[in-house]
């Protein structure tokens, strides 16, 4: 019994020694690679060499560059075919011969956005760009030990990377790529500048496999922002900006009165990232949304996926009643400023009208405070539509808290050009806001999809918020996905407290 006992001991301390801590296994690789002052004084990197196809030995150009914060740009040719792709840190894109030029959406954009920022950070701002780090233990590459560290996102994205047990070294990596994974194994490490660096790359991309051998690597060079934006490459003419903008604006009046008219079911989905820092569904609900009068109705309906009860039913019908008699009181109020004011202003005395914050704010005015860039055009769901990127205006001045926080947002919006609607909208936060008492951090992120329907209008299809809020002490993570949809024309009357 003794020896058993002392070999199970044996056992348990092999392996709680063997075991290592993701932080350390990253700070070894760090000092493995030129040690971590070094490599965060890298701000920019360059790539040039050349590609195989292994499939059929087809082979051409290839090129790669990234600098920090989150830029990254990729191209190569094989005998003809093109490949290019770029983040600007604001939008993804794509081209290559066989599909085209477009603006990545979706998984592919998250996917994309992902790996830009590893490309041009590799994990050295783990912290700040709210990434967990967990080990993913040993395994075995081609006869070589490797120990396993896994990087995940709150967007749920997950990079997974494979470091030599003995020198430290990136031998692999494993990064989320439409749907699949893109398995890249790193040899040949060579010194540049006091960096040591892989100079032969073996990639793995859905079913081909391409093998990259660098001629040239080159660090802290300046490249211009503008080498990663999406490629004007259509001489068609593009709207002005400011026109388009007060197009939308315009739209948008004649829009609200539609959806005043429209009755749908909303669903919000509460996420969370577990102990190991998997993106999971927590709770949810599903709510039925009405307009009366210009204000929004809300009516609870279901939880995780089951009706209510019928007396959590009646609960949620006494809060109609108290919202449209909320409703009544606000526009009878503002009924009274305002003919106030019309009195002043017949006495000859100055006065403005009260903004209405309580109701629905557009889209369009989220972006008064930004700079609309890289305008191009493309295919949306079948529709043409205008494309922009966005980045804060230095000369706004916001007014109010969501001005302020929307001012500091970069981004991508889609527009459909002929019913000039936008159709979707992608937001960044691009610093932290806020004071000590309460703070939005960097990394907070939107994006809203919307849908076209009846031919005559573009409503919210699904929306994906990631919010990072620290409140004094105490730090509050909001991530939520939204699906909307069920979207039923109807009159608005109000019967005994119910809004039909």
């Amino acid at each position: 019994m003794k020896l058993k006992y002392l070999l199970f001991l044996i056992f348990i301390l092999s392996i709680s020694i063997s075991a290592q801590s993701p932080d350390k296994i990253l700070s070894r690789a760090n000092k493995a690679l030129g040690g971590e002052k070094v490599l965060k004084s890298i701000v920019s990197w360059q790539a040039k060499g050349k590609i195989t196809r292994l499939g059929d030995g087809a082979g051409g150009n290839y090129q790669a560059q990234a600098a920090r914060p989150n830029l990254y740009g990729e191209n190569f040719d094989l005998n003809g075919f093109e490949y290019a792709a770029g983040y600007n840190g604001k939008s993804g894109w794509a081209r290559d011969s066989k599909n085209g030029l477009r603006t990545l959406t979706g998984d592919s954009a998250r996917d994309f956005q992902t790996e830009a920022n590893f490309r041009a950070n590799r994990w050295l701002d783990v912290k700040a760009d709210k990434i967990k780090i967990t080990s993913g233990g040993k395994s075995n590459i081609n006869g070589t030990e490797v120990n396993v560290v896994v990087l995940k996102n709150t967007k749920g994205g997950q990079i997974k990377l494979y470091f030599d047990a003995v020198n430290n070294l990136l031998l692999r990596e494993e990064i989320p790529q439409n749907s699949g994974i893109k398995i890249t194994d790193y040899g040949d490490y060579r010194n540049v500048n006091g960096i040591r660096q892989a100079f032969s790359i073996v990639s793995k991309s859905g079913d081909e496999i391409y093998e990259i051998k660098l001629d040239k690597v080159n660090f802290n060079r300046q490249i211009a922002k503008s080498d990663f934006d999406f490629p004007r490459i259509s001489n068609e003419p593009l709207p002005d900006i400011k026109t388009l903008l007060s197009e939308i604006r315009a739209n948008a009046d004649r829009i609200d009165g539609i959806l005043d008219n429209y009755s749908y079911l909303e669903t919000r989905i509460e996420r969370e990232v577990d102990k190991a820092g998997n993106l999971v569904e927590k709770d949810s609900e599903t709510t039925s949304l009405s307009f009366y009068k210009g204000y929004r109705i809300r009516r609870a309906v279901a939880k995780n996926g089951k009706p209510l009860s019928v007396s959590a039913q009646a609960d949620e019908d006494k809060k109609i009643e108290k919202q449209v008699k909320e409703i009544e009181e606000r526009i009878a109020e503002r009924e009274k400023k305002q003919q106030k004011l019309e009195r002043e202003l017949a006495a000859g005395k100055t006065g403005t009208p009260e903004n209405e914050n309580n109701q629905r704010i557009s889209l369009s005015d989220a972006l008064r405070g930004s700079l609309l860039v890289n305008p191009r055009r493309e295919r949306f769901r079948g529709r043409d539509v205008i494309v922009f990127d966005y980045e804060p205006n230095p000369a706004f001045k916001p007014q109010t808290r969501i001005e302020k926080l929307l001012a500091l947002c970069t981004g991508a919006v889609w527009v459909d050009a002929e019913d000039k609607q936008i159709v979707r909208l992608e937001a960044l936060l691009t610093k932290n806001t806020g004071n000590f008492i309460g703070k939005v951090k960097r990394g907070t992120s939107f994006s809203l999809e919307n849908e076209r329907i009846n031919d005559e209008i573009w409503l919210p299809s699904i929306a994906d918020i990631s919010i990072s809020v620290k409140i004094l002490f105490a730090g509050i993570n909001i991530n939520n996905l939204i699906k909307y949809g069920d979207y039923k024309r109807f009159n608005t009357e109000v019967k005994e407290g119910k809004v039909n």
